[in-house]
Formats: C-alpha cells, sequence, structure tokens
C-alpha cells in the first residue's frame, strides 16, 4: 500500500479507502463486515470512509463494530452528515442543530471520541453557509473531528467553504466526487480549483457501478448477482459504453492488472486525488483491488484509455450529482 496526504494537511491517508455504502448494514452480516475491513487492515488499508445515513446508520455501527481493537491512533475514520436519519424535519441537512446532534451519533455509533474527517454529505441550499461552517468549526474545536471536507459540492460551492473556512481559522481539506474514466466531471473545473484551495479529492465510484470491471458485457443480459441485474436504464450499460469498456481488456492485460485494478490505478494517477474508495462484499475482493496502489501507467496507456473511454466518458462540469442518486 501506498500512502498520500490529505490535500494540504498534514495526515497521510492510504490511497485505497475502504467505504462502506450498500454493503455493512444492508448486504452484508456482521461477521462479514469485520472479515472485510480485517482484510483491509492486513492489506495495509489504513482508511475507512463512512457516513450516517448509510443502512440508515447501521453502516456506521458495522464499521464501528469491526474496528474495535484496532490502535484508534493507527486508522483514519471519515464519515459525513446531510440525508436523512430520522422522521423528523431537523433530523437532515447542514443547521447547526443537526451537524452537532448528527456528530455526536456517528461517534457514539463508531465506538469513538473523534472522527478524522467529518464530511458535508451534500451543499444545503436551506441554509446558510455560514451557519454550516460555523458548526464544522466548533466540532472541530471540541476535539470531535480532526478535519473537514465536503462531498459533490460545485466550484463556486466549494470557494465559497474554504473562504469561510479560512476566516473561521481552519482549512476545508478534501472533496468526496465521484470520478472514474467513465465519469470527469471534475476535471475541467474542481481538481483545478482544489488545487489552488488546498483540496485533496477522495474519490467514490472509480468502478463506475462496477461497469468498468468488464463484467457487464454489451448485448447479454447483467449478471445475476450485480448491482444492475433484472435491467436497467443506466447510460453505463447502453451497448456503446460497455462495447468500448471491453476494449480496456487488452491494456489492462498490457499492464499486468485485472481492468478493476486498471480503473482503480487509472483514478489514482490523478495528482490531486488523495484516494479511491473501494468497497467489498468479500475479503479477497480487496486482494485484487490493492494491487492498483502504487501503480505508475505508461503515458501511452493512458492514452489509448482516452481513445477507448473518452468519446463515451461524461465530463460536462455542470453535472455533478451522479445518475445514480447516492447518499
Amino acid at each position: 500500500m501506498e500512502y498520500r496526504k490529505l490535500g494540504a494537511s498534514g495526515m497521510y491517508v492510504s490511497e485505497l479507502a475502504y467505504g462502506n455504502w450498500m454493503t455493512h448494514g444492508e448486504q452484508i452480516d456482521q461477521d462479514l463486515a469485520t472479515a472485510c475491513v480485517r482484510k483491509a487492515l492486513d492489506l495495509g488499508i489504513t482508511t475507512f470512509d463512512t457516513a450516517d445515513a448509510y443502512a440508515g446508520t447501521r453502516a456506521e455501527t458495522a464499521l464501528g463494530v469491526a474496528l474495535q481493537g484496532v490502535r484508534r491512533e493507527s486508522v483514519e475514520v471519515f464519515t459525513k452528515v446531510y440525508f436523512p436519519t430520522g422522521p423528523g424535519r431537523n433530523d437532515r441537512g447542514l443547521s447547526r442543530k443537526h451537524i452537532l446532534e448528527s456528530i455526536d451519533g456517528s461517534l457514539r455509533r463508531l465506538g469513538t471520541e473523534y472522527v478524522d474527517l467529518y464530511q458535508a454529505h451534500r451543499y444545503d441550499y436551506e441554509t446558510p453557509i455560514e451557519e454550516t461552517m460555523q458548526a464544522f468549526a466548533d466540532v472541530v474545536r471540541a476535539g470531535k473531528a480532526v478535519y473537514i471536507g465536503v462531498s459533490e459540492w460545485t466550484v463556486g460551492e466549494i470557494r465559497a467553504g474554504a473562504a469561510l473556512a479560512k476566516e473561521l481559522g481552519l482549512q476545508l481539506i478534501s472533496n468526496q466526487p465521484q470520478y472514474s474514466m467513465l465519469w470527469r466531471i471534475i476535471e475541467s473545473e474542481i481538481v483545478p480549483a482544489s488545487e489552488e484551495l488546498g483540496l485533496g479529492q477522495i474519490c467514490w465510484s472509480p468502478l463506475a457501478q462496477g461497469v468498468l470491471t468488464g463484467k457487464y458485457l454489451p448485448g447479454s443480459d447483467a449478471p445475476t448477482a450485480s448491482r444492475f441485474a433484472g435491467g436497467s436504464e443506466h447510460r453505463y450499460l447502453s451497448d456503446d459504453v460497455l462495447e468500448r469498456v471491453q476494449r480496456l481488456r487488452p491494456i489492462a492485460e498490457e499492464a499486468g492488472l485485472s481492468m478493476a485494478a486498471l480503473a482503480v490505478a487509472w483514478v489514482l494517477q490523478n495528482a490531486n486525488v488523495s484516494a479511491a474508495i473501494v468497497g467489498a462484499s468479500r475479503p479477497e475482493q480487496l486482494e485484487d483491488n490493492v494491487t492498483a496502489a502504487g501503480v505508475v501507467l505508461d503515458p501511452a496507456l493512458l492514452v489509448r484509455i482516452d481513445e477507448a473511454i473518452l468519446p463515451v466518458a461524461e465530463t460536462d462540469p455542470s453535472k455533478v450529482e451522479s445518475f445514480l442518486q447516492r447518499p
């Protein structure tokens, strides 16, 4: 495993972060969740990303149980706030009330006194950003979070948040966007602004919801146990996209990587990326993912990847949200 600084902060994170969206608390039981986390640790992954909304708060609980007995200082635990965690009108958003209540709930479920990174899971258009950033500053000063970050904010929102954080005496150090060969909207605006402001990217869905593994074939039904089993109108499943993804197979073979590892390695070629988030429903899945760590892809291979994929990739920076609405 290789490690990178998170933005302009002094904290290192593992190039691959373990994320538990859609797995812990939903797809797999606690024993299997714990086994996946322990395998991640064995492979050198030290960074773990979750959110209070995942599995209706159960994902945080599952991660906390899985990390019991692990030296707290040896891992970086990230969580997020914004999406509803209860039936009340104030059980959502980025109000001061919800942030201060949510951090306490997250810490309780995670079984820790602090998180290393507390992230705004989306931008709250109903709450003044000044209120949100002041609440985040108070969370940091209370010792409940070490750093703050955002997820899926526009470049203008990131700039405003970074400026307010600076006024409050702290730094916005990260953004968590979707980023993959097929979803490149951060490249034209978000990345340059983040480099200027000192934010690093913690990228989710580097495999484009599994499409870049190559398991979905043009003209064929999705595999029975896959995310898109049973049919889907998702644009990634169009024959044009799937045919171009298959052009990556010989490139991956030449690089000595699986198609999944090639996709993760591609994300890590971006110098502004601090970590790529990978998940697992079985421990052995992580063994292939970590082969992407430390890989330097030959420039000629990167050109061939662009030739294969760029014509069907999304590059429009106005499309901050994903095709699949993901909390």
